[in-house]
Order: C-alpha cells, then sequence, then structure tokens
C-alpha cells in the first residue's frame, strides 16, 4: 500500500488523480502517512512536527545532512528509526547516485541565482556576468570541482564569463579540464590561490562537500574585507555548515543578507525553486532502491547492495555513519552485518 498526502506534488504539477491511478491512497494529511506507514520516502530532513510522529519501526529515507545538525541527529537517535540518507548512498569509484541530481540542479542554479542578485537592484556590483564586446565579463569564482562544481562551471562559462574553478584533487581538475569549455580556469586549492582569486570574485560559488561530515571552512570572515563591494557569495554547502564562515542558512522567500558589504545567498534548498525538474530527477535516481526496500526490508536491500549500505546513517539509536558520528560528536557504530557486493 503507498500513501500519499493530498496536493504532496502539486508543486511539481502533479495532480492527486495521477496518484490515484498509480495505485496510491491519498490522506489528508501528512501525519496520516506517518501513522499508517512503515517505510516513509521524503525529500527534506524531518521537520521538528514530523520527528513527533516517527516510530521505532519507521524506516526513513530521504536527504539527512546530520552532520551539520547534532539536534536533528539526536533527535532522530531517540526515534529508534532507520534512517537512510540520500546523500551518503555511495558506490565503490566514490559516486553518490542520490546526490548527483540535486548536486547538478544546484551548480546550475548557483550561477542563475548569483547572476540575478549581481544586478544593481538586488544590491550587486551591477555586473553583467558575460560582458559586452569591449566591456570585461564578470569573474566567477568557484570552490570545489565535483558535481556542483563542474555544473556552476559549465553554466558560469557558457554566459561568457570568466570561470576559476578550485579544488584539492588534481585529478578532479584533470576531469573539468577535459570536458569544460576554454574560458574555465583551473587551480590547485592552497591559501595563496584562494585568497588572490576570492578578491577578484564579482561571483564566489561555495560547491565543496565531504560527504557525510561537515563542510571545511575556505573563506573567513577576514577573507570578505578584500573582496569587492557588491560581490555575491552563493553558498550550495550551507546543507553541511557552509564553506563560507560568514554564510547561514537562508530561503527562496529571504534568500539574501550582507555581510561586510558583500551579498551573501545561503538558500539551503536550491532544487525547491524548480519542483518538477527536481522531482522528476530525483526520482529516477531513488526508484530503484526504493523497490529494493520495499520489496527486501531495508536490512535486506543494505545486505545485498553495499553503495545502498552506506546510505545507512543511523539504526536503532546509534550512528552507523563514522562521518555523521565524528562531526556530531557521537559514537559510532559498525553496520551489524555485512554487504555482499
Amino acid at each position: 500500500m503507498c500513501l500519499s498526502s493530498r496536493g504532496a506534488s502539486h508543486g511539481a504539477g502533479v495532480a492527486d488523480d495521477e496518484y490515484i491511478e498509480a495505485g496510491a491512497i491519498l490522506v489528508d494529511t501528512a501525519a496520516e502517512v506517518f501513522a499508517e506507514a512503515e517505510f516513509i520516502l521524503k525529500v527534506k530532513d524531518p521537520s521538528v512536527g514530523e520527528l513527533a510522529t516517527i516510530r521505532e519501526d519507521h524506516v526513513v529515507f530521504t536527504f539527512f545532512h546530520f552532520a551539520s545538525n547534532s539536534e536533528l541527529t539526536r533527535s532522530f537517535v531517540d526515534t529508534g528509526a532507520v534512517a537512510i540518507a540520500y546523500e551518503t548512498v555511495e558506490d565503490d569509484a566514490g559516486n553518490r547516485p542520490l546526490l548527483i541530481p540535486m548536486s547538478e540542479i544546484a551548480g546550475r542554479m548557483a550561477v542563475q541565482e548569483g547572476a540575478k542578485y549581481l544586478e544593481g537592484p538586488q544590491g550587486g556590483r551591477g555586473i553583467l556576468l558575460s560582458g559586452l564586446p569591449g566591456v570585461a565579463s564578470g569573474d566567477v569564482v568557484i570552490l570545489g570541482a565535483g558535481v556542483v562544481g563542474q555544473n556552476a562551471a559549465l553554466i558560469a562559462a557558457g554566459l561568457g564569463a570568466s570561470v576559476h574553478l578550485l579544488d584539492i584533487n588534481v585529478n578532479q581538475l584533470r576531469r573539468a579540464e577535459r570536458v569544460l569549455p576554454p574560458n574555465v580556469s583551473t587551480y590547485m586549492s592552497n591559501k595563496y590561490n584562494l585568497n588572490k582569486l576570492v578578491a577578484s570574485a564579482d561571483l564566489l560559488i561555495g560547491a565543496v562537500l565531504v560527504p557525510g561530515s561537515k563542510a571545511p571552512v575556505l573563506v573567513t570572515r577576514e577573507m570578505l574585507g578584500r573582496m569587492k563591494q557588491g560581490a555575491v557569495i552563493v553558498d550550495t554547502a550551507v546543507d553541511q555548515g557552509g564553506c563560507v564562515e560568514t554564510m547561514r542558512p537562508t530561503t527562496h522567500a529571504d534568500p539574501l543578507y550582507f555581510v561586510d558589504g558583500i551579498l551573501h545567498c545561503g538558500i539551503a534548498n536550491l532544487a525547491g525553486a524548480v519542483p518538477r525538474t527536481a522531482t522528476m530527477a530525483l526520482c529516477n535516481a531513488t526508484l530503484p532502491y526504493v523497490i529494493d526496500i520495499a520489496s527486501q526490508g531495508w536490512e535486506g536491500a543494505c545486505q545485498g547492495d553495499r553503495t545502498l549500505s552506506r546510505g545507512l546513517n543511523i539504526i536503532h539509536g546509534k550512528i552507523t555513519h563514522r562521518g555523521v558520528a565524528e562531526s556530531v560528536g557521537g559514537q559510532f557504530h559498525p553496520l551489524p552485518f555485512d554487504t555482499k557486493r
């Protein structure tokens, strides 16, 4: 039996009738879903109200980002339920198949949002990223050359900006060089390059990810003093604590604030602005795992798939992901079973 609350996907352009035609049973509230279901699928981490309805027999499959939220971690531990986090499902090559589509959206939207906030009426420098004949293009600096960073670089380069992409992994930079346009320059991320490039940025994009752990702070408050007035920072790492010291989570309704004359955009759910695209992309990625968990149970599915098992963050009150445990100061417990592949 599949349950959904009425109107759950109206924002994504999916009508209630389409859910019914697919065999779902609609109820009036999310609380009723939690009361009746055993396997809970979400997109964002549980709210305070939802945490109060989570039972010991629940399996919750969603984005959690526990590493940056010790209070959420403690609260979920107290429920006794099982947490499988989209963001730490990882294959042997280090790819994160459930994070990739949201990272692709976040990278592309970071440039879109940043370009908008660079406009004068938004408080920005009044910069057109593409420039014009006889007028230099804007400088976009991207910290991190993973999925977010490469997608941000692709869009910024497509707009005609001068793009500067940094990472600590030279192999990641080599891969970026092979696929990105020539107006993208790559740099090793070190103190010298960070100080030089951050100061030159019209748009600075944080795209750093340490799976299951807090993002490292790369841009300090002191570094803001060397940035151009009206420059924009969009930190897509804000879900994991952010890689900019002065960044805090914001919303689509209230996206911006200023620190030392620098615009800060810390929208914690950039993909929420494009719900139809995000829904389709996430469903494409999650569906095979959802079918496995629903048909085999969470333990059978995770025992049979090492990639999925890495998504297990909390099992019945025990933190089973080392990065989460280290980030929140909790005790790490290895998985209680071996995986088959």
